[in-house]
C-alpha cells in the first residue's frame, strides 16, 4: 500500500493517478485484512515522472498488486531499469509475489517498507530474513507521503540499478 501516495509524492508532474472509491463489488476480492480503513484502490496504474539527473529521468509507473494484473506487470517489466517494492509491514505476505516477480526476471529492485503509525516497527534485517531477501537487496525504510523519504528509495533503486549494469 501507498503506491499512489509514493508516485504523487516524487513526480514534478501532476501525476496521472486511476485511484477510485472502493465498492461492495470488491468484497471477496480485494482483501483488507490489516488495512480495514483502505477506502480506495488503484484500478489501473499510476504514473508520474521524475528528474534524477541531466542524465537520469525516471519514469514511475504504480501498479496494483492484486493478481489480476499480472498481466501490465509484464508489459511494464519491459525494459524496466529498476523497481521499487513497497511493502506494508500490516500485510507483509502481499510483499512475496512482487519479489518473486523481479528476482525471476532479473530486475533490480529494492524493498521499501512503508512506515505507518498503527504498524509494528521491524529492523530491516528481521524483514530481511521474514521476506527471505538476498543480502545484497537494499531494504529502506520509507514514508510515501513524504518526498524526501520517497525521493531516497527511488535514489537507492538508481544506484542499485546502475551497480547491476554490466560494464560495457
Amino acid at each position: 500500500m501507498g503506491k499512489t501516495t509514493l508516485v504523487g509524492a516524487v513526480s514534478e508532474i501532476p501525476p496521472l493517478t486511476t485511484e477510485e472509491e472502493m465498492t461492495v463489488a470488491s468484497e471477496g476480492v480485494d482483501d483488507l485484512t490489516g488495512v480495514e480503513r483502505k477506502t480506495t484502490t488503484t484500478v489501473a496504474l499510476d504514473f508520474g515522472r521524475i528528474t534524477i539527473s541531466e542524465q537520469i529521468v525516471l519514469y514511475l509507473f504504480g501498479a496494483p498488486g492484486q493478481d489480476r494484473f499480472w498481466p501490465l506487470w509484464n508489459d511494464l517489466a519491459l525494459g524496466a531499469a529498476g523497481a521499487v517494492v513497497l511493502v506494508d509491514t500490516r500485510k507483509l505476505d502481499d510483499g512475496f509475489a512482487s519479489i518473486d516477480f523481479f528476482e525471476r526476471r532479473d530486475i533490480p529492485f529494492v524493498v521499501a517498507v512503508n512506515v505507518f503509525d498503527d504498524a509494528y516497527h521491524y529492523e530491516p534485517e528481521e524483514l530481511r530474513e521474514a521476506l527471505t531477501i538476498s543480502p545484497d537487496v537494499p531494504i529502506v525504510m520509507c514514508d510515501a507521503r513524504q518526498r524526501e523519504s520517497a525521493k531516497n528509495a527511488l535514489l537507492t533503486l538508481v544506484r542499485r540499478a546502475i551497480e547491476k549494469t554490466p560494464s560495457t
